[in-house]
């Protein structure tokens, strides 16, 4: 069976208009960055998506590897992060099984990111947490084409989760220069109860982990306050999914109701050193219209600015 991985005015004031050659801007790793996820716009093309997180003056890019093409090949985003002046600052592995010439299994998936991420330069990889079930994918034609993803109640151990499990990720970082950062996973409803559908999907569990993506708003979904756990797991916080919630998931930082500015200003006052990628869905930057949209990108940006400089030079 296949599987199913669930997940203002400053529009052009920073274009990042220098060019660096053939090959991938670079940035230290001890300044930390604002940077754009592909995913935020997954319905643009991924070339679109550098151009606006450049002319809007994000710092980089978190590439989510996919299903498009420019998305797995190296030479086509060392063109990208050259054109652009953007360098970036992440891979996420992709959470679908049938990507073209590549492995459908979710630890080769993880290997031939890491490798890709070896090749491009970039030193963290985002991945996804276990799936604890069993999924069965498939199209409806009713009114129109339409996925659905049908749970199926086995409990899944397969060899991605045993690795997880056993929490060897310091290997792969010493082997490869490469840090994998296993993302916090959002609750899922069936028949209006929540269900916890990954392995180790908890804080006290994900405290395992040598490293950790956080995602705000997946924390949202099971109303935890982002700032709470981030106390808690401070120490493996490697890299950070900022986005808001509002009983919607992956809305844009200033609109929902979690305590992004407190998160933020706090992140500061660690001197936290990873990126900090908005991570957004289409709809919330309100990408059927670009326009809307570059404005949406500005005035996310500006709020993560605002906030995360508080008492710091930074961006200045």
């Amino acid at each position: 069976m296949e599987q199913n991985l669930l997940l203002s005015s400053h529009v052009l004031e920073s274009c990042h208009s220098e060019k660096h050659g053939i090959g991938l801007v670079s940035h230290s790793r001890d300044e930390t960055m604002i940077a754009l996820s592909t995913g935020s716009l997954h319905n643009y093309s991924i070339k679109r998506i550098f151009a606006l997180a450049a002319e809007t003056g994000f710092d980089g890019i978190e590439v989510i590897v996919g299903r498009k093409w420019g998305t797995r090949d190296p030479t086509y985003l060392r063109h990208l992060s050259s054109a652009f002046g953007l360098p970036i600052v992440a891979l996420h592995a992709p959470f679908v099984p049938d990507l073209q010439n590549w492995p459908t299994s979710e630890m080769k998936r993880l290997e031939r990111t890491i490798a890709l991420a070896q090749e491009l330069g970039v030193h963290l990889v985002v991945a996804h947490l276990p799936l604890r079930f069993y999924s069965m994918v498939g199209k409806l034609n009713l009114l129109g084409p339409r996925r659905f993803v049908l749970r199926i109640p086995r409990l899944r151990r397969g060899a991605y989760f045993h690795f997880v499990r056993s929490g060897r990720f310091h290997e792969i970082e010493s082997s490869s220069g490469v840090i994998v950062a296993l993302e916090n996973m959002p609750a899922h409803r069936l028949l209006g109860l929540q269900i916890n559908a990954y392995w180790f999907n908890s804080p006290a569990k994900m405290s395992r982990f040598s490293r950790m993506t956080l995602d705000t708003s997946h924390l949202g979904t099971w109303g935890l306050n982002p700032v709470e756990i981030y106390e808690q797991l401070r120490e493996r916080v490697g890299h950070v999914h900022l986005s808001n919630f509002d009983g919607r998931d992956h809305r844009s930082p200033v609109d929902g109701h979690l305590p992004l500015t407190t998160l933020l200003r706090r992140l500061a006052q660690d001197s936290y050193p990873g990126a900090i990628s908005v991570e957004c869905s289409p709809d919330a930057l309100q990408a059927e219209d670009e326009g809307k949209c570059r404005l949406e990108l500005a005035a996310a940006l500006t709020f993560c600015r605002e906030h995360f400089s508080v008492g710091e030079n930074r961006f200045e």
